[in-house]
């Protein structure tokens, strides 16, 4: 946001004569970012999981004083709506992924039997069970932007976790390990051909992983300590975000890419964070860090401006002591965020909505400048 307050203060720095007097009002139309609390809907607790790539739908679940869970999907219009359940099952299910249109929707719900299963959730269909690999139980992760791929971790026949590639034609596959029994998939490209997640190593350790159909599990290393988690990556594949243990056994946020491995992306003063969610272009990461006083607080990270907390950056949005603590995901173009923080008006744990766009920037070049005041203030002489 530095970049787009410098092009605000220059803004700022006109002087338009005889419309003068509108300055004030027009420029707080232009800086109108918004912070969106989701509510809880009766719950003790809401956390926010996904956001669609407008923002308009948000995904995440609900918690009750019992720490009960129910997936919900958010409107600005409907609030918050609850998925539903598989068919005979309870009520209890998380959800974890979103498509870009916002239409599908994927996670897992308690079952019949008692079990958690992955499942994949339609505004027309409802829920789906996607099954196992053999097992007891699966987690679906994350989906693909046209909503098609899902991936995410079921048990096998023997009951050791494998990460899955699941689509409709060729139902779910196992995708391996680094060498040991298990793995997990957490994160899918846009297009659906690569997945990332964490599989346990034949010496037992856990590493990051990236998947192609061409080249198989790979193994992303680490910072210098034992283990490492991808969590999410970019659109077309070759951004991977996550956390790894430094030499300090210290779990650091990271961003990798083929050509500069894996590269550490600090704290905000504190020991440890952890990176969840980019942008489609890779260049915008998020996620929470701990301060000098040992606090989780939600950041975004750019290689220009390093990691920023986002408690300051948008201090304006924050009244009476309410806090975000962790940014869970960003929509493709990275105009908005979504995680959870603490609501001081409800005294609770709440799913938030950031739309970090300023409102004015009408040539939507990323700052708010002479040119977007311009034509605001040449239009409202007009209309009057």
């Amino acid at each position: 946001m530095q970049v787009k307050r410098r092009c605000f203060e220059r803004a700022r720095s006109m002087r338009v004569g005889a419309v003068a007097a509108t300055f004030t009002v027009v420029i707080n139309a232009l800086v109108a970012q918004t912070l969106t609390w989701l509510g809880t809907s009766d719950n003790q607790a809401s956390i926010a999981r996904g956001v669609s790539a407008d923002g308009t739908v948000v995904i995440g679940t609900t918690y009750s004083p019992y720490d009960e869970p129910f997936a919900y999907r958010w409107t600005a219009v409907g609030g918050i709506k609850f998925l539903g359940s598989l068919p005979g099952a309870p009520s209890y299910n998380v959800a974890r992924g979103v498509s870009a249109d916002g239409l599908v929707i994927v996670g897992w719900a308690e079952s019949p039997t008692r079990t958690n299963r992955a499942f994949r959730w339609t505004v027309s269909g409802g829920m789906q069970d996607l099954g196992t690999l053999g097992g007891l139980s699966s987690f679906a992760h994350a989906v693909s932007s046209d909503g098609r791929v899902v991936v995410g971790a079921a048990q096998n026949p023997s009951g050791h976790n494998r990460a899955f590639r699941w689509t409709a034609s060729g139902g779910m596959q196992d995708l391996g390990t680094l060498g040991g029994n298990h793995s997990w998939a957490f994160g899918v490209s846009a297009d659906g051909s690569v997945v990332v997640g964490r599989s346990d190593t034949a010496d037992g350790f856990g590493r990051a992983f990236r998947w192609t159909a061409q080249g198989g599990m790979q193994n992303i290393d680490t910072i210098g300590g034992l283990s490492s988690v991808s969590v999410s990556v970019s659109a077309n594949g070759n951004v991977v975000v996550g956390w790894a243990r430094n030499r300090d056994q210290n779990r650091r946020a990271f961003r990798w890419t083929a050509a500069t491995g894996m590269q550490e992306l600090g704290t905000l003063g504190g020991n440890e964070s952890h990176a969840y969610g980019v942008s489609a272009d890779g260049n915008i990461v998020v996620g929470w860090a701990s301060d000098a006083n040992g606090r989780a607080h939600a950041f975004r990270w750019t290689a220009s401006r390093g990691m920023e907390d986002l408690n300051r950056v948008y201090s304006q949005l924050l009244t009476d002591g309410s806090e975000l603590w962790s940014a869970e995901a960003i929509s493709p173009d990275g105009r908005y965020i979504v995680g959870n923080g603490y609501n001081a008006a409800t005294r609770r744990m709440e799913a938030f909505l950031l739309d970090t766009k300023p409102a004015g920037d009408v040539t939507n070049d990323g700052c708010v400048n002479d040119t977007d005041l311009l034509t605001v203030l040449f239009n409202f002489g007009r209309e009057r």
